[in-house]
Parts: structure tokens; sequence; C-alpha cells
């Protein structure tokens, strides 16, 4: 049952980490739509073609955040097990290769 817990609450820490980042990238999707819209109102009547790029551009970017975002959430839940192993092979790998760089520097 511990380690049952353990997992859960890995996953967990995880899942709050995830919707941490996706809320940042969210947020800044929303921010960067605002700009693309001051940016419109700003060039007037050529605001028709720029502005509308731009508006698209950072739609198009706040739409795949949220996409990353939901996708990670239910790989998350349907995988709990398999999330917890590519993170740790992640966080095993990172301490792998910086163990293998400060041997280098000391030869």
């Amino acid at each position: 049952m511990s380690r049952q817990y353990d997992i859960e609450s890995t996953v967990n820490g995880v899942r709050d980490r995830v919707r941490h980042y996706a809320g940042e990238a969210a947020g800044r999707a929303d921010e960067l739509v605002e700009r693309g819209r001051e940016a419109g109102r700003r060039f007037g009547r050529n605001r028709t073609t720029y502005a509308r790029r731009v508006g698209h551009a950072a739609e198009d970017f706040a739409d795949e955040a949220n996409y990353q975002y939901r996708r990670l959430r239910r790989h998350v839940t349907r995988h709990p097990v398999a999330t917890t192993a590519i993170i740790a092979g992640t966080v095993g790998a990172f301490f792998l290769l910086r163990q293998l760089f400060r041997n280098q520097d000391d030869d």
C-alpha cells in the first residue's frame, strides 16, 4: 500500500508541475494575443493584414500550449507508472551525463 501511495504522490507532484507550467504557457500565450491586438490597433488601416497574422499566430500558440497540456495530462492520468519511469529515467540520465562530464574535467 505504501508503494502505491508513493507512486500516486509522485504522479500528483508531476501533475501539479505540468499544470503549473501549462498555466504559465497559457498566460504567456494570452499575453501574446493581447500584444498582437495592441499592435493591430497601432497600425490603423494596415491592421487588417498584419494584425490578423500576429493574432492568428498568438492564438495558434495558445491553442498548441493548451493541446500539449491536455495531452500530457491525459498521458499522466492513463499511464502513471510509465510517466514516473520516464521522469526517473530522465533524471537518471541527467545525473549520469553530469558525472561523465565532471570526470572528464578532472582528467
